[in-house]
């Protein structure tokens, strides 16, 4: 899409994506469905693969492993020392975990346990209709997508009841944050039972499930705004903005002609990114790894090889970041001040919360003039603690140079975040441009 596409298409479709992924399983489900219509096929972990056209040659793939995907496309000219290209995003964010034993309540209400996922601000998700969305797991091991549309609501005590409001919200997450989804009695409800009948396609038994991972997600549709339609409203943009970028990038990457000579392009979507990535399918763990090793053992790479073609091998990792706020300067660097539709970021740390460095921004800068767009740079004030995100990860276990990117936003980790609706289209199309863009010997040394 992105080569092709507009800022408008891009934007649509965005909403579109995001739509259709109120959990991670769903997005990577998402993913694989758009994947499977652009002809790449999928593997499966458990089998060999052999260069017969599943896998280990040349030809574009992907591996779901829960709530994280890997997809590839390997050029025909690949050899065991080929490269790999990698943007690195995740499909998960803040939000609420149904906990065990789920329905709950009390004075006539019917409740809903849940555990605080990752750090949302908690404010932004009263008084809207969310719903439950995630995998249902059987007793014979099956797995199920569910999602039940509006279906709870935190609701706020009225300001009648707490006329200090206004001077100081306190929300308790235990006692405040149980969201209501009916009336009765706790005792003859049955939210996995509800659950099971969301199912789309399947007759589940609501006996027969022996585990769930179920989420929270804001109903309200992605809407363009604004006084020339310049923003862009939508729950889950971190970071399914950078998924999504990556997703359209490499699907237009593998329907051009790939350059023969060129890198594997990988799109790496990892899962629990927002609670530290310490997990089989998040960046702290092996999924990513474990699949380029495979792809270089079915191009014949010994263990020497995997270790030059990892050398040769750059990671993008993309993560929504801060536009400075209108109401909160003081919050942001003085000097480096980002905004909505100028481009997207190049997230920059002394510290290395972000894996970028010279080198890696040289790359970028050049990725981006020659994909004509703006870039801006952002770094936090020195007083405001700074976040991380998969780079620094990455760098680390693989030892790949990696750079930070991603759009601004306002009202990160908001249960409907904010951005401009030219930086998802612009880091879309820098994407496709860096998937068959190797680094240049001394900037990779």
């Amino acid at each position: 899409m992105p080569s092709s596409s507009t800022a408008a298409d891009h934007i649509q479709d965005l909403g579109a994506y995001v739509s259709a992924s109120p959990s991670s399983f769903h997005a990577v489900h998402e993913a694989a469905r758009r994947l499977d219509e652009a002809g790449f096929t999928g593997l499966d972990e458990l089998q060999p693969w052999d260069g017969n056209g599943d896998g280990a040659g040349a030809g574009k793939f992907y591996v779901i492993r829960d709530g994280a995907l890997i997809a590839w496309v390997t050029p025909q000219g690949a050899g065991p020392a080929t490269g790999f290209n990698i943007l690195g995003a995740h499909t998960d964010s803040p939000s609420f975990k149904l906990k065990p034993k789920a329905t709950t309540g009390k004075f006539g209400w019917l409740q809903a346990g849940v555990e605080v996922y990752g750090g949302p601000l908690l404010n932004s998700w009263l008084d809207r209709e969310l719903q439950l969305a995630g995998r249902l797991v059987m007793l014979d091991g099956t797995e199920h997508l569910t999602a039940t549309g509006p279906l709870l609501r935190f609701p706020q005590l009225a300001i009648h009841l707490d006329r200090a409001v206004n001077d100081g919200l306190a929300l308790d997450k235990q006692q405040h944050m149980n969201p209501v989804f009916g009336l009765g009695d706790p005792a003859g409800a049955d939210l996995l039972g509800l659950l099971a009948d969301r199912v789309a396609g399947a007759d589940v038994d609501a006996a027969q499930i022996g585990g769930y991972d179920i989420v929270i997600a804001d109903t309200q549709a992605p809407a363009v705004f604004g006084a020339h339609g310049e923003f862009f409203a939508s729950g889950r943009l971190d970071n399914l903005s950078a998924t999504h970028a990556g997703l359209t990038a490499l699907i237009a990457h593998a329907s051009a002609p790939v350059p023969p000579d060129g890198p594997i392009a990988v799109l790496a979507a990892f899962d629990h990114e927002e609670i530290g990535s310490a997990s089989r399918s998040g960046a702290c763990g092996p999924v990513l790894e474990d699949i380029l090793i495979r792809i270089s053992d079915g191009l014949g790479a010994t263990a020497s090889q995997r270790r030059q073609a990892f050398a040769a091998s750059f990671c993008v990792s993309a993560d929504a970041g801060h536009a400075v706020h209108p109401n909160y300067p003081e919050r942001h660097d003085p000097a480096n001040r980002p905004v909505l539709n100028g481009g997207p970021l190049l997230k920059i740390n002394a510290n290395q919360r972000y894996a970028t460095d010279a080198a890696g921004a040289a790359f970028w800068a050049g990725l981006c003039a020659g994909a004509g767009i703006p870039y801006q740079e952002f770094v936090s004030n020195n007083v405001m603690p700074c976040g991380s995100t998969i780079g620094p990860l990455t760098a680390t276990r693989l030892g790949i140079r990696t750079v930070d990117a991603g759009v601004p936003l306002l009202s990160m980790h908001s249960a409907r975040e904010l951005c401009g609706v030219e930086d998802p289209h612009r880091l879309a199309a820098v994407t496709e441009l860096f998937f068959r863009t190797a680094p240049q010997p001394g900037r990779n040394s």
